[in-house]
């Protein structure tokens, strides 16, 4: 598998023109024609951000493929592995590539973090909505000009800014998205996740292999653990770790006023390694400790 500690690596493998700066790459897709570069996986140094409609082939990270003909923006995050087949991408469209040392010094290196999109699967593409598209190309083409025109003291400052502001959109684009999508995939998430751990625990699965975490839940309905998290925050306010911990304790306040089990008995029942962390929670989120709390229900 290629790695490519540069974005000047990636463009003399891809048969490119040179950028013209080494952190910092912007192709149309009429510039890049058919898109050569992963004929076998690889992962590189770098940020991209594509908006883009493919017309043949396809591109894969995490487990899935991106091969619908929806205009999507993707975004990925340095050595994130990659592999594009024969693709051949729509002449509307741009990828733009920058290397995480371009960030360096500057306050997008932290926030960049932040956007959990960069952690999602490829089918959890962004589907921007035309009045959308205009300001993603309007960004862009800020961001081409100053990449074209100019090289001072003021450019990297000025690029950055507008690559923030793409981010700072497309998480808007994506909540907006969370909202709009079919009741097939949101606004019933929350119940689809609650399934999942009711069957989980009556067969009794907790037992034999512990506590099911985030990555568990995201497989189970076939989503990406970020992806997951962020849509049940938009459906109800919470993340995916808060709704296990919720269902949980919600099970170990009726095993506690239902059971005769003492505290590590009931700890163990549901699948955690040991009573102290399960104190620990629960007191977290409840308040007290799981003995104060059934001594205060059986006055």
């Amino acid at each position: 598998m290629n790695h490519y500690k540069s974005i000047v690596e990636l463009h003399e493998k891809s048969g490119f023109e040179p950028p013209k700066n080494p952190l910092l790459s912007l192709m149309t897709c009429k510039e890049l024609m058919t898109y050569s570069v992963g004929e076998d996986r690889f992962t590189g140094d770098f940020y991209m951000i594509g908006l883009k409609k493919i017309k043949s082939g396809y591109v894969l990270y995490g487990k899935t493929k991106y091969d619908h003909n929806n205009g999507s923006a993707v975004f990925m995050k340095p050595r994130q592995i990659i592999e594009v087949r024969n693709v051949q991408f729509a002449e509307k469209g741009f990828v733009m590539f920058f290397h995480e040392d371009y960030l360096s010094g500057h306050p997008l290196n932290e926030q960049i973090k932040k956007y959990g999109y960069f952690e999602y699967e490829i089918n959890e593409a962004l589907h921007i909505s035309p009045s959308e598209e205009v300001i993603m190309w309007e960004l862009y083409e800020k961001i081409r000009r100053e990449y074209e025109e100019n090289s001072d003291e003021f450019s990297r400052e000025i690029i950055l800014s507008h690559i923030d502001s793409i981010l700072k959109y497309s998480d808007r684009f994506y909540k907006r998205q969370f909202i709009d999508r079919s009741p097939n995939v949101s606004g019933s998430m929350v119940k689809k996740f609650l399934t999942v751990l009711d069957d989980y625990f009556k067969a009794n699965k907790h037992i034999e292999d512990g506590l099911p975490n985030v990555n568990f839940m995201a497989g189970e309905l076939a989503v990406s653990p970020r992806y997951l998290s962020d849509i049940l925050k938009q459906e109800t306010g919470k993340t995916a770790l808060e709704h296990v911990h919720i269902y949980l304790i919600k099970e170990a306040k009726n095993l506690l006023l239902s059971s005769e089990s003492n505290v590590a008995g009931i700890a163990y029942d549901l699948g955690f390694e040991s009573p102290s962390y399960f104190t620990r929670l629960f007191k977290k989120v409840v308040g007290v400790t799981p003995v104060q709390y059934k001594k205060e229900a059986v006055k």
